[in-house]
């Protein structure tokens, strides 16, 4: 039984093809296991993708054991969104943090905001360690704030009042001293 918050190895999104869009894997040198020693290079884990990928390609599934590895996985038009924690991770977990995440970021911008994807990413898994599974809470961290959309109207009406105010204040502070 693993009592460790460390649970996803690897968050990635791979499009249609199997092409990375996004892959983020997670080494923390905190996890009781010890840093992790597998998939460190560039060449390890496009293979790993690819066979991943040729796993999951059809819809129906939406987990699988692949390569020693409990992979959620949830198709989403064109993409494939990806969590991946070690073979005895709890899988109803992983998937609620997969949905929270999917759920808090709009399909078609994950390209157009990949900084905003990123952020959301980084609201729900922190160093491996799920952290949120509730979309609401994470789009609300990661939303941009809305414009202030009153404008201000700058006239000579408003200069004289500003100037007047400004000569009133400092007759006061001279008539103090």
């Amino acid at each position: 039984m693993n009592l460790s918050l460390y649970s996803v190895n690897s968050f990635l999104i791979l499009d249609a093809e199997g092409h990375r869009v996004l892959a983020k894997y997670y080494r923390p040198k905190g996890h009781p296991q010890g840093e992790s020693k597998d998939l460190l290079t560039l060449k390890d884990q496009r293979a790993f993708e690819k066979g991943l990928w040729q796993k999951t390609k059809k819809p129906g599934a939406d987990i699988i054991l692949y390569d020693g590895r409990l992979a959620v996985f949830r198709h989403s038009l064109d993409l494939i969104f990806y969590i991946i924690g070690g073979a005895t991770e709890n899988e109803i977990m992983l998937y609620s943090a997969l949905t929270a995440f999917c759920d808090a970021v709009e399909k078609r911008a994950v390209l157009e905001n990949l900084d905003m994807v990123l952020l959301c990413l980084d609201e729900t898994i922190d160093d491996g360690i799920i952290v949120e599974t509730d979309s609401t809470t994470i789009a609300s961290r990661v939303s941009r704030p809305k414009a202030d959309t009153t404008e201000i109207v700058i006239n000579e009406q408003t200069i004289m009042n500003a100037y007047q105010t400004v000569r009133e204040k400092v007759q006061q502070r001279i008539q103090q001293l």
